[in-house]
Order: C-alpha cells, then sequence, then structure tokens
C-alpha cells in the first residue's frame, strides 16, 4: 500500500512544481490559470487516494470469515465436479464390480510407511470403507498405484466423493488436479496448485468475497486435498520434479493424495534418488524420498469369475457362453483380460445392446487381441446407442465421423505430447498460427485489409471528412510495419518472462517504443516527413507508441495468453462490483480530463501563448475532457465488472471458459479502438478549441469517426491477438475445413463427454482412459461391422 501512495505524492508533486515554476515565471496571465491547474491538482489527489486505498486493501490477507465463505464455495463446487465424474465412470451401477485394494509391495516404491489398515473393498454400493480407512492414516496423504485399467481413478472418484459427501467442518476439500499441467507451468508445488485451482475455481479468485489470499491460505492450512492424478503421464524426468517439488513445496502433514502407474512410479522415484545423488554440495548424498510420509496401495487382480457375474447382473441374457467359457478356461485370453476393471467397463458398454453378440470375444486369441478389439468397438457402439434411442435428437455425428473425428483429436495430442485438450492452445496444430513469425504475418494481414476498409468506408459515409488518400495509405503501410515489430518484440518477451510478462508494465512500455520507431520507419524511407528525422521519430513514439501502450497494458501483450480470460455481464455480487466500477468511472474520467486540461495549458508550446500577449491563451474547457473521459471510463468499468464476475456456484467447463473468454475478447477489442485513437483524439479536441474555429462538438464528432474508421481497427487487431478466442475460432475453422474436426467442435465435445467417452477437468478435456486415447491416435482406422442392431435412419455426416 505505501508503494501507491508514493505514486500518488510523486505524480502531485510534479504537478505542483510545474504550477510553481508557471507562477514564478509567468506574469499574470500566467496566474490567471493558477487556479485551474491548482483544482486539477486536488482533483487528481482526490482520485488517486481513492486508486491507492483500494489497491492496498486488495493486497492484504483474506479474513477469517472469508476463507469460511471460500472453503464451502470450493466444497460444493468439488463435490459437483466429483459427483459428475463418478456418473461418467457408470459408478452408480447397479451391479458394481468389487475390487480389493491393499498395501503394495515391491521393489522400487521407495521409502514408504506401511500400510495399517488391512484390505479395503472399493465398492459403488459401500463406498464409506475406502474414505474411514483413509481417515485412519497418521497422516492424509496416500499414493494410489496399479497397472492401465486396474481402477486407479475409479477409487480415487470413490474415495473423494465419500471424503466430501461426510465432510465435516474443517476437513480438507479434495480437488482434482491433473499432473500434466506442472510440466507446462513449471514453478514450486505451493504456485502451480494456486494457479490450478484458479483456474479450475475462480470463484475462489474473487478478493471482495474470499479475499485477495483465499487460496493460499486454504492451502497452508490444510484444508484442501490436492488429487494429482495421472503422473504416469509425465516423462520419467518431468515426473520425478514434480515428486521433488510437492517434497519441498509441502510440509509431510499436508494432505495429498496421487495416483500412478506402478512401473512410472518406480521410474520416477529412481529419477529422484539419481537427482539426490547428483546434487552438488551439501545436498549430495542426502536421503531422497518421494512424497514422505505417504504409503502406497495397489489393487488386487479380479477375479474373472466375480466380473462375469458383474456383466450377468447388468444384463439378463447373453453372457452365459462367455461364463462358461471362463470356466473351461480359467487362464485363456477373454478371462485374463476381464482381470482388468476398465476391460469390464468397456465389455459392460459394448454389448449393452440386446443384438449385440459377446461370443465373438472367445475368437480372440491373447489378452491384448480382446482389449483391443473393445477399445476399437467403444465409440461406434456408443454412438450407434445414442442415435437409436434419439433418432430425432440433434446429434448429427454419425458414428463413422464420431469415431473419425475422436482418432484425429487423439492424434493431435498425441503429436502435441499432452494429454490434455486445452482449446485455449488448439491454435498449435495449425502450422501457420503455431509460430510467433506466421501468426505476425496473418495478424499483419488483417490489419492492412480492415485499415484500408475503415478508410474506405469513412470516405462514403455522408457526413465524414474525406481522408486523403495518400495519408490514408501512409498510415495502412507504417502500422502495417509498426505490427510485426510490435509482435516480435512481445513474442520475444512473453517467451522470456513467462504467463507473468504478457500482463506486466516493462513488456508492454518495450513493445510500444518499439511500435512506435517502427511506424516511423516508411515515412522516413519515402521522404515523407516534414521535420527533423530523429524528432518525427520521437513524434511517432509520443503518439502512436502511447496509442499502443494503453491498448497493450489494457489486454496484454499481442500473444496467444497463457489461459483463457474468464468472466461474465452479470449482476450477481452487485454491491460489490457497483463500487469498484463507479470508482473506475470516476478516475478513468477525472484523470483524462486533467490530462488534457493540462496538456492544453501547460505542454503546448510557449510561442502559441506568447503570440498576442495582451490576451490569454486558449484553454480547454472541461467538458471536452469529461466527455472522452466518461467514454473510456464507461468501458474501462465494463471490462473490470466483466472479468470479475465469476460466482462461487459457476461450474467451469471448457465450453463455459470458451463463452467466458470470447465475452473478455470482444470487450477488450472495443476497448482497444477507443483506446488506440485516443492519442490521436486530444490533438483534434485541441485543435478544434482554438479560437479560430466555430462550432467545435460537430466537428470534433466527425474527426473521432474518423479516425475509429481508419485507425480503431488497429487496436481492435492488438486485443484480438491478446485473447484466446479468436486464435482458437481460426484454428477450429481451419481444421474443420480440412475435415479433421467437426465444425461445431465444442458441442461435439460436450456430447462425447455425455456419453461417457471424454472426461472434463476444469476448463480442459481429457480422454476417459488413456489406453483409448492411445489405441486411437495409434489405431485410428474404423473397426470392422460386428453383430449389434443396425443404426437406422439418421444422418451420416457432419
Amino acid at each position: 500500500m505505501r508503494k501507491h501512495w508514493a505514486w500518488v505524492w510523486v505524480l502531485c508533486g510534479t504537478v505542483a512544481l510545474v504550477l510553481a515554476g508557471l507562477w514564478a515565471g509567468g506574469g499574470g496571465t500566467l496566474a490567471s490559470t493558477g487556479g485551474s491547474v491548482l483544482s486539477t491538482v486536488i482533483t487528481t489527489f482526490g482520485v488517486l487516494s481513492v486508486w491507492a486505498w483500494r489497491n492496498g486493501a486488495r493486497r492484504g490477507r483474506s479474513r477469517t470469515d472469508q476463507l469460511k465463505d471460500a472453503e464451502d464455495a470450493l466444497a460444493r463446487s468439488a463435490l459437483r465436479q466429483w459427483r459428475d465424474e463418478a456418473q461418467l465412470r457408470q459408478l452408480f451401477d447397479t451391479a458394481p464390480l468389487p475390487v480389493v485394494w491393499s498395501g503394495a509391495t515391491g521393489d522400487g516404491l521407495g521409502e514408504r510407511p506401511p500400510w495399517t489398515g488391512g484390505p479395503v473393498e472399493c465398492r459403488a454400493d459401500r463406498p464409506a470403507e475406502p474414505a474411514e480407512a483413509f481417515r485412519r492414516l497418521p497422516r492424509p496423504r496416500l499414493v494410489v498405484l496399479g497397472d492401465a485399467g486396474s481402477g486407479k481413478s475409479t477409487f480415487t472418484v470413490m474415495l473423494a466423493l465419500a471424503l466430501l459427501e461426510s465432510r465435516a467442518d474443517g476437513a480438507p476439500v479434495p480437488v482434482l488436479l491433473s499432473a500434466a499441467s506442472l510440466d507446462q507451468d513449471g514453478g514450486n508445488a505451493l504456485d502451480w496448485l494456486c494457479r490450478r485451482i484458479a483456474v479450475d475455481h475462480p470463484a475462489l479468485t474473487d478478493p471482495d468475497t474470499c479475499g485477495p489470499s483465499a487460496i493460499e491460505d486454504l492451502l497452508t492450512g490444510h484444508r484442501v486435498l490436492p488429487v494429482v492424478d495421472g503422473l504416469d503421464e509425465l516423462p520419467p524426468a518431468a515426473a520425478a520434479a514434480l515428486l521433488i517439488a510437492l517434497d519441498e513445496g509441502l510440509d509431510t502433514h499436508a494432505p495429498l493424495l496421487l495416483t500412478c502407474r506402478t512401473d512410472a512410479w518406480t521410474g520416477a522415484v529412481a529419477a529422484v534418488v539419481a537427482a539426490a545423488r547428483a546434487a552438488p554440495g551439501e545436498l549430495a548424498g542426502a536421503p531422497a524420498r518421494a512424497l514422505a510420509g505417504a504409503p502406497a496401495i495397489a489393487p488386487r487382480p479380479v477375479r474373472a469369475q466375480d466380473a462375469v457375474e458383474a456383466l450377468r447382473a447388468g444384463r439378463a441374457s447373453g453372457w452365459e457362453t462367455i461364463a462358461d467359457h471362463v470356466e473351461r478356461q480359467p487362464r485363456g485370453a477373454v478371462a485374463q483380460a476381464l482381470r482388468s476393471p476398465l476391460m469390464v467397463a468397456l465389455a459392460r458398454t459394448v454389448y449393452a445392446d440386446p443384438g449385440a453378440d459377446p461370443d465373438e470375444l472367445t475368437r480372440r486369441r491373447s489378452p491384448q487381441a480382446v482389449e483391443d478389439h473393445l477399445l476399437d468397438a467403444l465409440v461406434p457402439a456408443v454412438y450407434a446407442r445414442a442415435r437409436r434411442r434419439d433418432p430425432g435428437g440433434t446429434r448429427p455425428w454419425s458414428p463413422e465421423r464420431a469415431h473419425h473425428y475422436l482418432a484425429q483429436l487423439a492424434a493431435g495430442m498425441e503429436r502435441q505430447d499432452t494429454h490434455d485438450l486445452s482449446w485455449w492452445r488448439l491454435h498449435q496444430w495449425v502450422p501457420a498460427l503455431a509460430h510467433a513469425r506466421s501468426r505476425a504475418a496473418v495478424w499483419t494481414a488483417v490489419l492492412l485489409a480492415s485499415t484500408l476498409a475503415g478508410y474506405g468506408i469513412s470516405g462514403v459515409v455522408p457526413g465524414l471528412p474525406p481522408r486523403e488518400r495518400g495519408a490514408a495509405l501512409g498510415y495502412a503501410v507504417a502500422v502495417a510495419v509498426a505490427l510485426p515489430c510490435l509482435y516480435g518484440v512481445a513474442a520475444w518477451w512473453a517467451a522470456r518472462r513467462g504467463a507473468a510478462g504478457a500482463h506486466g508494465l516493462p513488456g508492454a512500455v518495450l513493445a510500444a517504443v518499439c511500435g512506435g520507431v517502427a511506424f516511423a520507419v516508411p515515412d522516413l524511407l519515402l521522404g515523407r516527413a516534414d521535420e527533423d528525422p530523429g524528432w518525427f521519430v520521437v513524434g511517432c513514439v509520443a503518439v502512436m507508441g502511447f496509442a499502443f501502450l494503453l491498448v497493450l497494458r489494457t489486454t496484454g501483450l499481442p500473444v496467444p495468453p497463457h489461459l483463457p480470460g474468464r468472466g461474465t455481464l452479470t449482476t450477481r455480487n452487485w454491491r460489490h462490483r457497483l463500487p469498484r466500477a463507479a470508482v473506475t468511472f470516476v478516475v478513468t474520467t477525472v484523470l483524462t480530463a486533467a490530462a488534457l486540461r493540462l496538456y492544453a495549458l501547460v505542454v503546448r508550446p510557449a510561442h502559441e501563448a506568447a503570440a498576442d500577449a495582451s490576451s490569454p491563451a486558449p484553454e480547454l474547457p472541461w467538458a471536452y475532457g469529461l466527455t472522452m473521459g466518461a467514454a473510456l471510463g464507461a468501458v474501462q468499468a465494463l471490462l473490470h465488472w466483466v472479468r470479475g464476475t465469476t460466482g462461487p456456484d459457476d461450474l467451469i467447463t471448457p465450453a463455459s471458459a470458451v463463452r467466458a473468454d470470447r465475452l473478455v475478447t470482444l470487450v477488450g477489442a472495443g476497448i482497444g479502438v477507443l483506446l488506440v485513437t485516443f492519442p490521436l483524439d486530444i490533438a483534434v479536441v485541441l485543435e478544434a478549441a482554438s479560437p479560430a474555429h466555430g462550432p467545435v462538438a460537430p466537428e470534433v464528432l466527425r474527426a473521432v469517426a474518423t479516425l475509429v474508421l481508419g485507425v480503431g481497427p488497429t487496436g481492435l487487431v492488438l486485443a484480438l491477438a491478446a485473447s484466446s478466442w479468436p486464435h482458437y475460432t481460426a484454428a477450429r475453422l481451419v481444421l474443420a475445413a480440412r475435415g479433421r474436426l467437426p465444425w461445431r467442435l465444442q458441442a461435439f465435445l460436450d456430447d462425447a463427454h455425455e456419453l461417457g467417452l471424454l472426461r472434463q477437468v476444469g476448463p480442459v478435456h481429457q480422454f476417459r482412459h488413456a489406453r483409448l486415447r492411445e489405441r486411437l491416435a495409434r489405431h485410428g482406422r474404423l473397426p470392422r461391422p460386428r453383430t449389434a442392431v443396425p443404426d437406422a435412419g439418421a444422418p451420416s455426416h457432419r
């Protein structure tokens, strides 16, 4: 808070010194303006005092009551998320498959405390048993191991759901996190956990409701149970780095639950040991620990007879032949494949239709062949069943097209080496949008076309002053040269400084200055500068560089952001939002009017005021500055309102994240159009306010309208390039035109989620089963027709 007050005194002191200098050497003419300047200083001080007070208060710690509200909001949001996950995995089926868990044994697991709870049976009709065993642990920490498809995620979902449904006040809230996000975000464990929870549960970042430090305080107070899923999805070195970060960033009593394949866990532990041995100095030879204080459990293989009984209980007929086959060949391919809970779930889904014949499983010669057959048959079976149940519905994707699109998604994720389908990173799938240089070329072409179109429109609209063709073309060429330079500097700065660099002031200033210098290059090369080249460059930086800075400081650097924007336009919490919006509006309005008035009185060249010593220099009326400030204040207040309205009961999904980012993008684009014309608007207003002109307002409005049409596209493009939604939309359309993805991508992904093929973790999609994603990515051809009820009467394409 002291920093903000220091800025207040520095700014007001600077204005006061300017006033003193004017008073000392200006005589009566300057003294006549003293009262106006003094009133500006006083008004500026009052407005900046409100700014310093509000920003200082938002940098404190959350209160106890705010932490309680944040904890309750997190518990409600997490409960909905875990229930949706349980419904997706069909865990409430009437015929649950029992899986027994016990302490993990074997070499390479690391130094683990023993599991003292005995065997634990995990089944949907008795969900309390895993939760009771977890609560009996000396420390609320656990490592869940097992092979692919052994039921690790199912155990985690049942445990988290039981902990939430029987949760006491103050007990930690289980929160699902993807391990792959640490490899993308980097940093220490506590910062990573705070970032991920803020992305998946943005209501906790509302400083008015939850305070400024709710997430960090909940984590350090052991009131959050991070459930880190999919450690095996990371390379061994990255998995080891995650384990080391968790051990160093969290104390040994901090709640933690982690899932991993057994072989990947042993590899990560070995990498941790190797890193400890290679540590320099005093750290060399230190004991290597991987999640100290956390015992490890693993499932026992499912009995094939239990698997068949569960399948028969879910369907009255059709499994008798499989039951006889398993009884005759207990070590056969089918019996071994059905020892995996995943394969049992797939078999139940694939052969749920009365016309489907599971006897074809007996013709497979190996467990791998049985598993591959079930994975290949899953997508066509699910979509065919859904279309039969709702033949007149809105699902336009045939089983063949759905299988093709999912295979394309899986292959794209495989190429990007990611397990999360993050929609805001979809532009990386398109070569023209994947690299900074090609993106700069695309945005430059868009800017050049929109600028010429804007000047063309202003030339044909009645009542608007026509723009000289040479001047319009000169501006278009200059800004087309400035944008690649600005974009390149911004991309370099964002890559160098990380996620925080896209919204920092130094990067915005550097990019804006480079853009202003580049803006002057075409006129200098063509000899169209009427003044000294050095002063011409300074003028371009002062005007266009300042215009660029206004946009960049508001919307961020023009590079794809690290995370999408969030927010919505709603009246929720309006009692908290309205005062902040009013303060933003008043601050912007008054400061804009004060800046214009000071510019007219102080910054204008002295010879203009001394041209006629007998009369005072023309003063700019407050009305013009207040009018321009009110416009800028309204859009700034709207942007702050939109960005800060995520309610405690809002469930963050990929579709809602797309809608939120689109709204923030459109509001920011409108603000960018106004901000980029602001320095030129000042010149228009000052020129129109001179005594030589007659009526001022109509001429000012016409000139500003021309600037909005011709110069406004520059701010529009800068704002769009700084957002996720335009890049996502361009990539989606390109991939759909190539036949790789459907035109309605989010609708398709939501439909696949409803059918249980994808799951949602905050704003990202993931394949429900890693084995399914791997199979589709590497063997994405549609399987041969199977014995099933035909898909009748439905359209077959997008």
